[in-house]
């Protein structure tokens, strides 16, 4: 297995940035910011580390965990996001990610948890009160969008919702619980 660790981000300077701090503590890093460059980057260099970002112009990256692990089994799947809900952790998890991160993440984290053997640890706080109701909305919405693969109007027509009004929603940070 390959120690290069790959980064699957569309967002290009947080790419850039993310490869250049990686390669500065000793690990080589490469960036890929689609999913096309991101398969064929994942077979040339049989990458051993993956950073995948959640949302990849919009579309979703858990469908790529599939086609990367078809590459190279032996690798080891990180998934990023901006926007994390309880649904999209379970997903990416099953789907064979060692872990799920919420953004903005430390460098450590993202090291320690390709590091860990113990499985995934989603730090989600345990608490007897139910989930606002704002929050419920939320990991609903989320998990109608990743039904739908991603697809923005796909899921509004599903929600019955305007697509603006969902991309108003979406846009936001996820809320507390």
């Amino acid at each position: 297995m390959s120690e290069l660790t790959l980064i699957i981000d569309d967002d290009p300077s947080f790419n850039a940035i993310l490869v250049r701090t990686l390669e500065r503590r000793g690990h080589p890093a490469r960036g890929a910011q689609d999913a096309a460059s991101a398969l064929e980057a994942a077979r040339t260099t049989q990458a051993g580390r993956i950073v995948l970002d959640l949302n990849l112009n919009g579309t979703s990256g858990l469908a790529l965990i599939p086609q990367l692990l078809a590459i190279n089994p032996d690798c080891r799947i990180v998934v990023l996001t901006g926007y994390a809900s309880i649904a999209t952790a379970v997903d990416a998890v099953k789907l064979g990610a060692i872990q799920y991160l919420a953004k903005p993440v430390e460098i450590e984290a993202i090291l320690s948890a390709f590091d860990d053997d113990d499985g995934p640890d989603f730090d989600l706080p345990a608490s007897d009160e139910p989930l606002s109701v704002d929050r419920l909305e939320w990991e609903h919405i989320q998990r109608v969008l990743n039904e739908n693969d991603g697809n923005i109007s796909a899921t509004a027509r599903a929600l019955k919702m305007h697509r603006r009004t969902l991309q108003r929603k979406l846009s936001k940070r996820p809320v507390k619980t």
